[in-house]
């Protein structure tokens, strides 16, 4: 398994956004300055997150981005499912995936399916606002 740019940088934006007032929008260009990510690559990242359901957007001057619920309800692990597609560990595990006829007879099965639960119990065991508290010097 190999977590793409996309996927790494929708937990930098996040983080980014998530550290600012949650009452206030945030402007993806401020986003790319900090981050320094472009913002156009952002703008693609911001569709994906928006449509699932994980930043709400605004037009205008006083437009931006902002999380859709708190950044302690939103895990890496979804925001990873919604960019990545499937974070499985090899292809016979993805969703949707055809049936393995050799599934039952797989001595490598367990090892695959458990890897998935870790890689799951692992990513949401963090949260945004956890990041943020990460990368935010005490």
């Amino acid at each position: 398994m190999l977590i793409s740019t996309k996927g790494r940088y929708a937990l930098r934006l996040l983080a980014d956004i998530a550290a600012h007032p949650s009452d206030e929008y945030v402007k993806l260009k401020d986003v790319a300055a900090r981050q320094g990510i472009s913002e156009k690559y952002l703008e693609s990242i911001v569709k994906v997150l928006v449509k699932g359901g994980i930043l709400t957007g605004a037009r205008g001057a006083r437009g931006g981005y902002r999380l859709a619920r708190d950044a302690g309800q939103i895990t890496a692990w979804q925001v990873l499912l919604r960019t990545e597609g499937s974070l499985a560990a090899v292809s016979c595990q993805k969703d949707g995936a055809e049936p393995c006829g050799r599934m039952a007879d797989c001595p490598s099965a367990p090892i695959w399916l458990g890897l998935d639960r870790l890689i799951c119990d692992y990513l949401s065991g963090y949260s945004i606002a956890d990041l943020v508290k990460l990368e935010t010097p005490t």
